[in-house]
């Protein structure tokens, strides 16, 4: 069966170095869930960090209101508990204090016993000329393996 991604943060390898990831459950409500079997998740704007009890917390996941929902309607931007090891908070405390760390979201799936789990990243600010450096490779790596595919047809139309 397979995972299934829910939601992709596809701005934090444009914006963020990846240093680590980390794999985290939620703390979630029936109707989240639904709503996320359903793919309503958006994780553009989110980060996670971890309060004065210890515990880590996730902010600004927006989860969509389910619309079969009958009582009990979740916030759609209500901070979420994360359900991680005591090590790997422990872990994560002394990485968060170096300057210009984060930890950013990822993605949502549901993984193979049908948990939903959220895949953190600790990560470092790119800058902007990072940023303009990584497209154009990008870009170049893209041309490169469209020649070697056109240069792959022509080949096979000459026999």
């Amino acid at each position: 069966m397979g995972i299934k991604i829910v939601a992709r943060n596809k701005k934090a390898s444009h914006d963020y170095h990846i240093d680590a990831t980390y794999e985290a459950g939620m703390v979630l409500t029936g109707p989240e869930v639904k709503s996320l079997r359903a793919g309503k998740a958006n994780l553009k704007d989110g980060y996670a960090r971890i309060d004065g009890r210890g515990e880590a917390m996730l902010y600004n996941v927006h989860i969509s209101l389910y619309t079969f929902a009958t009582h009990n309607p979740n916030e759609p931007l209500r901070v979420r508990k994360l359900l991680l090891h005591r090590r790997e908070i422990r872990k994560l405390i002394g990485k968060m204090k170096e300057k210009g760390l984060a930890l950013i979201p990822l993605k949502i799936y549901f993984a193979e016993n049908g948990k939903a789990k959220v895949e953190l990243g600790l990560a470092r600010g790119k800058r902007q000329y990072d940023k303009r450096a990584a497209l154009k490779e990008q870009q170049s790596n893209r041309e490169i393996q469209r020649a070697i595919r056109q240069s792959g047809n022509k080949s096979d139309k000459e026999y």
